[in-house]
């Protein structure tokens, strides 16, 4: 595996000496600061409304991380669903256009190599807006009183982490299928809808009456949603079935991108 670091390094130079790194880095911190504004705002009305109304016992269950970071992790995954596939549709889809992947299918390259150097810049890529996210709840740390609580916040920014673990992995599938990088593109986002929206059909009563809202086809189905695991870390419980959840999912479109990259050879 000596090479894939020499591949991921490769890869991220490759995001900065072209505008994709600073345009996905500048659009993800303006939007974050909008909307982390925003939730701000949104809480200190909440706070001014009850206080007005004398809810002492709702003032008393009122935080900073269910009233601002919560809400605004919540929006930022959604801002997450269309950066990162198009960080990652040209991962692979772009060595077929510039016809440069058979001279890395015939190197001394292994596949694996290969597959985890892509995806090493792609999460590298995943941390640093990872990190630009804790900057702004560090923020809250630094200048509100009573500030939030740290173990809640941690494990929100690691639900963060790992949905975008997950989306580099569908990401890198959907660019090693097409050498289109739009189609790349759209193909993760409607990946990535598919298993949010597993979690909405078992939620619609029609489907619950045809096969039984607690049989195990529903529950397997809900267990494949990725919003339910999201929620959970969300809740600051860092159970290891979420993590569990995130790192098999990660694992199998590792695992589909290996297996099409290699097809390629037989071809």
């Amino acid at each position: 595996m000596k090479h894939t670091f020499v591949i991921a390094g490769r890869e991220l130079r490759s995001y900065f000496v072209s505008p994709v790194a600073y345009a996905v880095l500048t659009l993800f911190t303006v939007i974050g600061g909008f909307f982390f504004l925003a939730s701000i705002l949104s809480f200190e009305a909440e706070l001014a409304n009850a206080q007005q109304w004398q809810a002492f016992d709702y003032l008393e269950s009122m935080n900073l991380n269910d009233g601002v970071i919560a809400p605004f992790f919540q929006i930022m995954w959604i801002v997450l669903l269309v950066l990162v596939p198009g960080l990652t549709m040209s991962l692979f889809s772009a060595e077929k256009t510039n016809g440069t992947e058979e001279l890395l299918l015939t190197s001394p390259l292994t596949i694996w190599e290969l597959v985890l150097g892509k995806l090493l810049a792609a999460l590298a890529m995943i941390t640093l807006l990872t990190l630009l996210l804790a900057a702004f709840c560090g923020l809250l740390f630094v200048f509100a009183d009573p500030t939030p609580e740290p173990r809640k916040a941690l494990a929100g920014l690691l639900a963060v982490w790992l949905l975008g673990a997950n989306y580099a992995a569908i990401g890198c599938f959907a660019s090693s299928v097409t050498r289109n990088q739009l189609i790349a593109f759209f193909l993760a986002i409607v990946l990535i809808f598919f298993l949010w929206l597993i979690a909405v059909v078992t939620q619609i009563g029609a489907f619950q009456q045809a096969v039984g809202a607690e049989s195990l086809f529903a529950r397997i189905l809900g267990w494949i949603s990725t919003a339910d695991h999201f929620d959970a870390l969300m809740k600051g419980v860092v159970d290891t079935r979420d993590l569990a959840y995130f790192v098999g999912i990660t694992t199998i479109f590792v695992l589909l991108t290996k297996a099409s990259v290699e097809s390629v050879r037989w071809r």
